[in-house]
């Protein structure tokens, strides 16, 4: 069925696409604002300059279908909503929420009959379209192929993740990013001072603009909202400047933009372990913050601490897998909110750490060489040899003790005969690995005979 009117996702789905009317006075400052014209929209700068694709495609001069990606309140309904204003074209809204194949196919019917008859295009807007099965992704394509519907699809998912392939490859990918502070700034003065908005009735203070910009974090809908919902609280005291303490009152935390399923999950922990490895333990603590605040399942954070220490650190630091250990095991026994502090130290303590992959490329670099096939007989002294028939195979023959060695290192051939000479672990001059460097050198020599 097509998107009912719920006030701020309202799309316009009759046969002869009316203008843009007024919000009715009672709607949410967010929608009284939306945009009416190209001219309006604050942001997407690179998507709708002239002879951008978009900009192509809402001025009526574009027929290829889009597929609009980007985080909540950066517009993705809105520039849809005002395709409805190309006057050639039949307009159409779905939500994956609510709709299904069935009423695909019958908007793909109406979208023929009105091609047939009246030659004239239907742009299907789909909101949440991540949410469609791969079935119901899938009974899009010969619509988009054929360009039977110019389809413009939103999401707030990584569409690498969320959009079957078949139907990505059809579409042109557009990615919408979050306001810039200038760009938040701009939507709320435009809205205190707008006869749409607030008409003058408040005024907002610096500090209180400040708060607002970063309470919305990018986002122009929840600016918005955040900003009704000061104005409101000034306007029930008999106030008439909104100040912190106003905003305070009406925003008690701001909403961290975070889905554990999607790309802010990926994204997020990227830039933690990334930030670990950089050795900046301020960042690595803002990114274990968020995924804290933001409800991420803390035994994931942990795993990936004790990864991260093999990986990222290795023997530079032979502690910083006991710490990222500890760290795990203080997750499981306490739990949250106090294993933050063990997630933390661990955080940090990797973070200042000196780094070395060499655990990793040594054992990747052993690994490629075994699937490669180098692999090579086993010396014979080296094999088992404590069961009948082992000495007449000629297994455990000539075995060295290197205990029997003062020093406890005796010269003997320990790789195959195809490997001998490979070094897999070259320790680094980080950290402990600088006292590991001088040691193997040694040792190396002495199990060589060089």
């Amino acid at each position: 069925m097509a998107a009912e009117d719920d006030g701020l996702f309202e799309l316009p789905t009759s046969e002869d696409t009316p203008p843009a009317e007024p919000a009715r006075a009672g709607a949410p400052l967010a929608v009284r604002m939306r945009p009416r014209a190209l001219a309006e929209v604050v942001g997407q700068a690179h998507l709708l300059r002239p002879g951008a694709p978009l900009r192509r495609l809402a001025e009526g001069g574009e027929a290829a279908s889009v597929l609009l990606y980007g985080p909540p309140g950066t517009g993705k309904t809105t520039i849809a909503r005002l395709l409805a204003t190309v006057a050639t074209r039949h307009f159409v809204a779905l939500s994956a929420l609510s709709s299904g194949v069935r009423e695909l196919r019958d908007v793909m019917g109406e979208a023929r009959r009105r091609r047939d008859r009246q030659n004239r295009q239907t742009v299907l807007f789909i909101d949440e379209v991540h949410r469609f099965s791969r079935t119901q992704q899938d009974a899009l394509l010969g619509a988009v192929e054929d360009r039977l519907v110019l389809l413009v699809a939103a999401t707030t998912e990584n569409p690498s993740f969320s959009v079957v392939a078949p139907l990505l490859s059809r579409l042109l990918v557009l990615q919408l990013r979050s306001l810039t502070e200038d760009e938040v700034r701009e939507l709320l003065r435009r809205a205190v001072k707008d006869e749409r908005g607030l008409d003058g009735s408040v005024s907002l203070s610096a500090e209180a603009e400040d708060a607002l910009v970063r309470l919305a974090a990018g986002d122009a809908r929840s600016a918005l909202t955040a900003l009704e919902a000061s104005a409101d609280g000034v306007a029930h005291t008999g106030g008439t400047v909104i100040d912190v303490p106003a905003v305070e009152r009406a925003v008690a935390e701001t909403t961290v933009r975070y889905d554990r399923q999607g790309d802010q999950h990926y994204d997020v922990i990227s830039a933690f372990i990334k930030s670990i490895r950089g050795s900046d333990p301020d960042a690595a603590l803002h990114y274990l913050a968020r995924m804290l605040v933001a409800g991420e399942d803390p035994r994931f954070v942990a795993r990936r601490l004790v990864v991260h220490a093999s990986e990222d650190v290795g023997l530079a630091d032979p502690t910083a897998l006991q710490a990222a250990v500890a760290a795990a095991q203080t997750v499981q026994l306490i739990g949250m909110p106090e294993a933050r502090l063990a997630l933390a130290q661990a955080t940090v303590h990797l973070a200042l750490a000196p780094k070395s992959n060499t655990v990793i490329v040594g054992i990747d670099e052993a690994m490629a060489d075994v699937r490669a096939g180098a692999v090579g007989e086993i010396p014979a002294h080296l094999r088992y040899g404590r069961y009948a028939g082992a000495r007449e195979l000629g297994n455990a023959i000539g075995y060295r003790y290197p205990h029997a060695a003062s020093d406890g290192v005796l010269e003997q051939q320990y790789p195959p005969d195809e490997l001998v000479g490979k070094d897999y672990y070259r320790p680094t001059g980080h950290g402990a690995e600088r006292l590991l460097q001088e040691r193997l050198t040694k040792l190396r020599r002495a199990v060589r005979g060089e």
